[in-house]
Order: structure tokens, then sequence, then C-alpha cells
């Protein structure tokens, strides 16, 4: 039976909402609701938060979580996933996949995570991630929202912050007829795979568009696709969580 690790990233240190995890969301802190929908999900077979902060690190703790602590000059949250995959496998060795929870997406939904767990049965796999399709003009063009084209097998072919595929002949086509899908992040990724993807050097395509997954694909690695239907609210400012507390 394939064993999945749930590894949620909580950095203190956020750029535009430092110590955004222990914001209160209606009496709960985010990174306790992120975790308790995780939670949820019955592929997940052990999860963790991974943190750089002491504070998180004890309120974890306090509500009953597992977390476990990283440190604060990481990169990414595929690398701190890393990080604390790499302690868990000193007591655990044998999972197959880990599954990165965005530790700002209180409202993440277990069925979601359960659609990447899902894509792992096909033993092809090596990385997987959510996708949702959209036909806002405001989000299509919205730099914050990232773009995704994917193949006929489901594969992403490309990621952007610009608006993709490039309507040439708008008298022809519209935002209506033409199938936009924007980028839900969350990302399984086989453990081995996980290994090689933080040994890689930064790219010259996430460079350009600051998206870590241009790196994997500019190396060969192939990020499969799965649907969802369903919005995940994603908290990265101090407006949006003024916004998600007064619905």
């Amino acid at each position: 039976m394939m064993k999945i690790l749930g590894i949620i990233p909580s950095r203190y240190a956020s750029t535009r909402f430092p110590g955004k995890a222990l914001a209160l969301i209606n009496g709960k802190t985010m990174i306790q609701r992120v975790y308790e929908q995780a939670d949820s999900c019955e592929a997940i077979h052990r999860l963790v938060v991974a943190t750089d902060h002491e504070a998180i690190f004890n309120h974890v703790k306090d509500f009953g979580g597992k977390p476990v602590l990283t440190g604060n000059t990481i990169r990414s949250g595929t690398e701190r996933c890393f990080e604390a995959y790499k302690e868990i496998e000193k007591e655990e060795n044998d999972f197959d996949v880990v599954i990165n929870i965005q530790g700002d997406e209180p409202f993440i939904q277990p069925d979601q995570i359960e659609k990447v767990a899902k894509l792992f049965t096909d033993k092809k796999v090596e990385i997987g991630t959510l996708i949702k399709k959209t036909s806002s003009e405001s989000e299509l063009n919205d730099p914050n929202v990232v773009k995704v084209i994917k193949n006929l097998s489901d594969e992403a072919v490309y990621f952007s912050r610009a608006a993709i595929p490039y309507i040439r002949d708008k008298e022809k086509n519209d935002y209506n007829t033409i199938m936009f899908y924007k980028h839900v992040g969350v990302y399984g990724y086989r453990t081995n795979i996980l290994k090689q993807l933080v040994q890689l050097p930064e790219s010259s395509l996430e460079k350009a568009e600051s998206l870590e997954q241009l790196r994997w694909l500019e190396n060969g690695f192939k990020i499969h696709t799965v649907e969802t239907d369903k919005d995940i609210i994603g908290i990265d400012t101090y407006d949006d969580l003024i916004k998600v507390t007064k619905t």
C-alpha cells in the first residue's frame, strides 16, 4: 500500500504578512485550520507542520499537532518539505509520497488533497498538482494568479503569471471559448523525486517568473495535473485575512 506523508510548510517571516500562521480566523489560528483540514484526508498516513519559528512550533504542539523545526534560510516550501522529510525519515523511512499542503490556505478541502494523492496510483507520476478552470479576465490578468497550460495527457506544459494561452485573434475567439486553467498550489512528489528536485540549481525560467516549478520542467521532470472545481482561498496579506473573517 502506498504510504503518504503530508507536510505543511509554515514560515514566520512572510514578506507581506509576518506571523500570519498564528493569525486568528474566527477563533482559530490559520495553521490550526490548515492542519485540521489536512488531517481529515484519509489518504495521508502522517501529517506534520514544518516551521522555522518556535512560536509556531509550540502552538502546533499545543493544539495536538506534530511540528518539525526547520532552518530559517530555506528558499522555498519544497526545500522546507525536504528538510522536514529528512527528519521524519530518521524514524520512519517507508514513505512513498510527500504532499506539500500550503500553510496559508485554511479552507483547503480534504478531497482536494485526496485528488493529488490518487495521481500516484499511476507509478509513472513523478510530481502532481491541482488546477482549476477559470474564465475570469481579472484572474487571467492578475500576476499573483498563476496560470497553467496542460497537454492531452494532463501534464503541465508551462506555468506563467501572464495569461496563457495568448489569444491572437480576439475577433474570432474570446475568454469564453478558450480553456484557461489556474494553478492551485498543492504539490505531491515521490520521495525519490523530491530528493532530486532540491538538488537542482535555480533556472532561467524560474528567475523570470519567480515560479520554482519551472525549474522542474526546465530540467525535464513531468508534473501531472488533476482538476478541482473548488477554489482555495489563500491568505497572503492582512487585507485577505479581513475579507475571510467577514464572510
